[in-house]
């Protein structure tokens, strides 16, 4: 399953939040796999894919970012999986 994760945190974390992520690279735990990230411009906030078969491990993840971000993360699915769906739901 796909999921987005966005990201917001204040600036007052934003030394604490780069530090963190310089030493951990950001990398997700077991069971998720990063398809992409990134990061916005003159803020403290970006998005990125993930791909899980459970939701554990991702909330696992956000879990370890809670105290210094905000954290959104929604399911998602390809142009693929809802060209599928429109085309079955168009057909009825």
């Amino acid at each position: 399953m796909l999921f987005i994760v966005n990201w917001t945190a204040l600036p007052e974390v934003q030394k604490t939040a780069a530090e963190r992520f310089l030493q951990s690279g950001g990398a997700p735990p077991d069971g998720v796999r990063l398809l992409g990230r990134w990061h916005g411009i003159g803020s403290i906030r970006g998005f990125a894919v993930c791909e899980c078969s459970e939701v554990e491990p991702i909330a696992r993840w956000a879990l370890g970012w809670a105290d210094l971000f905000s954290l959104d993360i929604v399911p998602a699915m390809t142009d693929e999986q809802v060209g599928k769906l429109l085309t079955e739901a168009a057909a009825q």
